[in-house]
Order: C-alpha cells, then structure tokens, then sequence
C-alpha cells in the first residue's frame, strides 16, 4: 500500500506539465471556483522593455529614497524652518526641539501646542533669556576666578562662566560622543539646553565639525523612517516608507540589504531566521557538537580528546598522562590480550551489551548527527556565497574590460551587448537567492516529509536552472572573447543567453514567492492537496501565453508541437528549436 510521501509525489508527477510550464515561464496561477485553496499568484513574464531594465531596478523603488549627505543637511534645514514658522521660534531652539522628539515634525507639533510649558521644561528651552548681572567684573561657576565681563558668557539661564572653562566643558562632551547633542548648563541645578549657536561661539574648529558631525548623523540614527547603508565606507543613508511592503532596497552604492534587520538581502527567508542562522555560525554551540561528537573526555581530568591514531590505548597531556582505553575509558593497566588487545575492548562490548553505554553513545550520536546536518547546509550556502562574490568580481571586469573587447571584435555597439550585463546580474541575485534557500531548508520541520521532498526538489531545479545560465555566460561567452573577428554565430548566442535569463529569473522569483508562502500547497498531513497544486502550479482548464493549454493536454501533445516553420517547443523553456534538433539549445533538455 502506497505511503502518503509516495502519493503525494504522484500528485507532484500528475501535475509536473503544468508545474514546469508555470515555473519556468513565469505564467498566471489561475482563478479557481474552490475559494479555500492557496494562490502563489505567479505573475507574467515581464515585458521587453521591463527585462531591458537592470535587475538592480526590477524592484519598485517608490518605498525607498537613497539620501547623500547634502540630501540629508538640506531635510534638516528644512524640518528646522517648518518648526521655527509654525513655533514661531529661532532655529536653535527648532534644532533641539526636533532633536529631543528624534526629528519628528509632527511629533514636535502635537507636543507643543497639547503643553507648550511641559514640553520647555523637559527640553530646556527658557521662555525668557536671563541676562547677565551689570557688573564689571564677575566670578565663574566653575573656576570660580573672578574675570572681566566680556571673557564670562552664560546660556539662556543667565549662569555666569568663563571662556576657558566653556570651552573646556564643551569640547569634554563632543570627545565623549553624540550625547554632546543633549548639552545642558554646567550649573547642577539648571538644565537650560546648549544649542548650536553657543557651539559655534565657544568650541574650538575640530570640535565645531565634530558637532555638525553629531547633528546630521542625529537626523539618520534617530529617525525610525531612515537607516545608514551597512555597507563598509558607505556613506548614503535610506529613507523608508515603513509598511509599503518589500523591506529590500539597493543603496546608491550598489549593495542589496533588508531595511528591517540591516542584513543583505535574504528573500525567500524572513528576518527572525536570518538572525538565528548567523547566530548558529558564529555561535560556540557548533564547537561544542564537534567536541561532543568527535572526542571523548579524559576519565581523570575531564579534558576533551580527540582520537587521531588507530590504537584504543590513549594517554592525555601532561601534566595528567593518565593512559586508558578508548573504548570503555578504563585505566590501560586493566586492559591486554585478554580484554581485546590493542584494537579492540571486549569490556566496551559486553557493557555496550548491558546498555551501560547507551546513553553516552547516543548523546554522541546524536551531536554527530546534527553537525553532520549543519555542515551540509552550511557549506552549500557558503559555497553559493562564494560563488556570488566571484560572479560580482566576473561582472566587474566584463563592465570594465571584457565588454568593450566584445564590442570591438563583434563589430557591435555596447549597447547591443547589454544582455550579456543582465545575465550576470541575475546570476549574482540568483546566487543570493539560492544561498538562502540552504537556511531555509536547515530550519523547515524534519517531521514534514512531503514539504521537504516538494522543497528539495525545487531547489534542485533552480541549481540546474542556474548552472546551465553561469556556463553560458561564462565559458560559452569566453569562446567569443577570443575569437579573432566576427562569429556568425553570435546572434544565436544572444538569443540564448537572453532567453536562459528570462527563464531563470522567472523560476526564481516564481520560487521565492512560493516559499515565503510556506509552500502551502503542501497540507498540513504531509499530501498535495491536487486542486491547490494544480492551481498554484499552472493546472486548471484555461489558456497560457502562445495559447499554451495548462494541465488539460499531455506533454507529448503540447510541449512538443511542431509548428508550421518545422520548429518544436521546448516542454521546460518554450523555446523554438529546429526540427532535427534533440535537445534544447536554451535549457538542454531532451525532446
């Protein structure tokens, strides 16, 4: 009888044609009357002039806004204006107003006008300036020296003290760091606000810039809607719309991250997962399995060994040199000919036999099992990481280098060759894309079998799907590089390689959004639900693009028609090959 992992796979076999039309070609998951079944929503295949565009742009990029330094001094000024005519205050006090309510406009304005008297108290801003006594000399709060009127100065609080001793206080609290953006009167009892105008009066010139350093970075780090660019020597901050969807954004400087987390860009997993993956690399805890399953502690001292010789007689370091077997981790002076030699423990057997083991034994293999599991995913999405870093570099050089060395021996404009530049980005975002697929594969519950094969095999495809488009544009791509002249030839690689994109980044994007739905047609009692399949997946009785029909005809009758130019479609990429051909020329698979 048939076990519910086999039955779903025969659900995932009936509905293959429509899985792999939909999956590779981009097309719609159709309306279906049953109201309850998941929708992936596959959306179509992007239009010619939206696969012209760089995939660093495919993305809507009305959520977010890339601000430079000068962008970002002249919002501050502008939110200052606004608080200062609405207030009808100076731009100092907008300035530490805005500062205190973290750069809110709105925030500031709410406050003020609920408790206009509250709000002074707690930021320090006196409604009258009080003026210094009129005496000719005056004695200073710190020092306490007594010095003529023009070398004391005070704050709005009218606190008497000398240059010296300001200049001193101040340049304390800028070397001490951003906290000097919250500066009060010297005086213990007073907590009239420093603003920026006895800044620019007192403190020295390195101080001066340090400050205006502080402020702009302020409006950034202080902002929930703005973040600096993670990426080192960076300087662009982004400003985000918060719940307008997406949180990935590309920064002026070309680097990918997550808005929310400040990671790179980790679609198809979510935040929360991202977090406890790093965590587990650079965690002890993988130490601690490794040491767990590959050494055993001395009996006397307990130090951690591992074995690395083929004999069970082992002796610690100094100072223990306490000698044992590895086996039972009895004392050697036990152990001879007649308990097994050196090579054997007839006690470790026999107590393995009595179950006096067990527990240890399955401890240990319980580690080694779970190291074992980590290392495989994680050298996989380490090796992809590899890959991605090498590809940017390839990219690089082709933008710098290779590209005009084409045009030249091509007789082709760079602007023809633009195609080759958007399979090497898709490559470096698939490479992205299939890296994070190995974290969500180690976290996926071990107990949901048929996700787990459905998900494997998805990211099986998507490694093929890959491979095929590096190779062309890599080695395929080299043999053009060097090449004396023209190749009549050359149009035809263009065609492939711009078709192997096409359908690369479709089953990407097709598979991210099906993972970041949990793979929902998958149901909870580990079964493919067929109706959810067959939706989610292309099936259904209406039409595709080129009046393809979804999951009514067979592969034999709709992928392989021969159409009236003696072309046949390809089943996996649709694409047109000639009649004597027996493999696909875009995909390589077999007719």
């Amino acid at each position: 009888m048939a076990s519910e992992d086999e039955l779903m796979m025969q659900d995932a076999t009936d509905d293959g044609e429509s899985f792999d039309d939909d999956f590779y070609s981009g097309g719609d998951a159709h309306e279906s009357d049953d109201d309850d079944v998941m929708d992936y929503d596959f959306n179509d295949n992007e239009s010619d002039d939206d696969s012209d565009t760089c995939l660093a742009h495919n993305r809507s990029q009305s959520n977010f806004s890339i601000l430079n330094e000068a962008d970002i001094h002249k919002r501050q000024e502008d939110s200052i204006t606004k608080i200062s005519t609405v207030l009808s205050i100076s731009r100092v006090a907008a300035g530490i107003l805005l500062r205190h309510y973290n750069w809110s406009v709105s925030k500031v304005n709410d406050e003020w006008f609920a408790d206009e008297g509250k709000v002074r108290r707690i930021v320090g801003l006196l409604e009258n300036h009080v003026p210094l006594p009129d005496e000719e000399e005056l004695t200073c709060g710190i020092c306490f020296d007594d010095y003529p009127r023009n070398e004391i100065t005070a704050a709005a609080c009218g606190h008497p003290f000398c240059l010296t001793c300001w200049q001193g206080y101040i340049g304390t609290a800028i070397s001490d760091g951003p906290g000097c953006l919250m500066l009060r009167c010297p005086d213990p009892s007073c907590s009239a606000a420093i603003g920026l105008d006895m800044i620019n009066k007192l403190a020295s010139d390195d101080d001066k810039k340090k400050y205006k350093h502080y402020f702009i970075r302020s409006f950034v780090e202080d902002n929930r809607k703005t973040k600096w660019c993670p990426a080192p020597g960076c300087d662009y901050a982004v400003d985000f719309i918060v719940g307008s969807g997406s949180y990935d954004v590309t920064c002026g400087c070309s680097y990918s991250f997550c808005w929310n987390c400040t990671e790179e860009t980790h679609r198809p997993v979510d935040c929360g997962t991202v977090s406890k993956w790093i965590l587990k690399n650079s965690a002890e805890s993988e130490n601690m399995n490794w040491i767990l399953a590959n050494s055993k502690p001395c009996p006397k001292c307990k130090r951690p060994i591992e074995k690395n010789q083929g004999c069970m007689h082992i002796t610690c370091t100094p100072p223990c040199k306490f000698e044992f077997c590895w086996l039972c981790l009895g004392p050697w002076t036990d152990h001879g000919e007649r308990t097994g030699g050196f090579y054997a423990c007839n006690r470790y057997e026999a107590a393995k036999q009595e179950g006096v083991f067990d527990e240890s034994e399955k401890r240990r293999e319980m580690a080694k099992n779970s190291l074992e599991r980590y290392t495989h995913y994680y050298e996989r999405w380490a090796t992809n990481q590899s890959s991605r870093q090498k590809a940017l570099a390839d990219l690089q050089q082709m933008q710098t280098v290779h590209l005009e060395k084409l045009s030249d021996k091509q007789c082709q404009p760079e602007s023809q060759l633009k195609f080759i530049i958007e399979a090497w980005l898709q490559i470096v975002e698939c490479r992205r894309v299939l890296k994070w697929t190995y974290a969500y594969g180690y976290y996926l519950p071990e107990h949901e079998h048929a996700k787990r094969q459905f998900f494997e095999y998805l990211q099986g495809e998507a490694e093929s799907g890959l491979e095929r488009l590096h190779q062309c544009a890599e080695k395929e791509l080299q043999g053009y590089l060097d090449a004396e002249g023209p190749s009549k030839e050359f149009n035809e690689f263009r065609t492939k390689l711009a078709g192997l994109t096409s359908v690369t980044r479709n089953y990407f994007e097709n598979l991210v959004q099906a993972l970041e739905n949990g793979l929902a047609d998958v149901d909870a009692h580990g079964a493919y639900s067929r109706a959810a399949s067959s939706k989610s997946l292309g099936g259904g009785s209406s039409k595709a693009k080129g009046g393809r029909g979804k999951g009514t005809t067979s592969r034999s009758s709709s992928s392989r028609n021969i159409d009236d130019s003696g072309h046949w479609s390809c089943e996996y990429c649709t694409y047109a090959n000639v009649r004597s051909a027996t493999a696909c020329q875009m995909c390589q698979q077999r007719r």
